[in-house]
């Protein structure tokens, strides 16, 4: 089975998206941990955010896997566990950079799908019901009002220890909405058959009811 879940960020895609997995005994994928680890190489490269197409030759010497542990997903750039470096605002701003390069999707399109052949997954990105995954059973479309999702965003950085403002956040967030949203490559926007969740009142275990809710309903009919 196949469960697709996208939204922007801050949403709660990826919490809401772990939570199901381990509910329904799927495999959990974060794509947008593909993206941010490939944001991670630029960076390193020295390749600057605005002329991120400049990653396209070096994407033949470019490994990027994942691994399941019981802990969840771990995303290997060339061997190396980057999983724990890869949660930064700048990581975020050229993961989104990077996304928009044609290349780039295509180079990770069928690492994302080879998985979902393999295991009955629940995969979180932007782009999942209407590119990745067109054929997934299920296709929820997380939403949540911007200060909700910079105040949950805040609080998983200042967990991470990562010090910033909420204006920041906001800022950040607005500016890669506006990125995704409007890209020409696989924009960030919902699938005509996706259900539509708002959680902006809602809590995670009340998302995670709803979502629930949703699966069932599908899987009924």
């Amino acid at each position: 089975m196949k469960i697709a879940i996208d939204g922007p960020s801050g949403a709660g895609k990826s919490y809401l998206s772990k939570t199901i997995a381990a509910h329904y005994g799927f495999i959990h994928v974060d794509t947008g941990a593909l993206y941010r680890t490939l944001g991670l190489y630029a960076l390193r490269a020295g390749i600057a955010r605005d002329k991120v197409a400049e990653i396209c030759p070096h994407l033949e010497k470019i490994e990027v896997s994942l691994s399941f542990t019981s802990e969840g997903q771990r995303v290997l750039l060339n061997g190396e566990d980057v999983t724990d470096l890869i949660r930064t605002p700048e990581i975020s701003m050229y993961a989104s950079a990077v996304s928009a390069v044609p290349a780039v999707r295509d180079f990770l399109l069928e690492t994302q799908r080879s998985i979902a052949r393999a295991h009955s997954v629940v995969m979180d990105g932007r782009d999942i019901g209407t590119v990745i995954l067109p054929d997934a059973e299920v296709k929820i479309f997380l939403v949540a009002n911007d200060r909700a999702r910079a105040k949950r965003r805040l609080a998983e950085l200042e967990e991470k220890g990562i010090q910033t403002t909420l204006e920041e956040v906001l800022a950040d967030m607005a500016k890669r909405d506006e990125n995704d949203r409007t890209r020409a490559t696989a924009p960030a926007v919902a699938a005509e058959d996706a259900v539509l969740l708002d959680n902006s009142e809602l809590t995670r275990d009340q998302t995670v009811e709803a979502a629930i809710r949703i699966i069932e309903e599908k899987r009924q009919k």
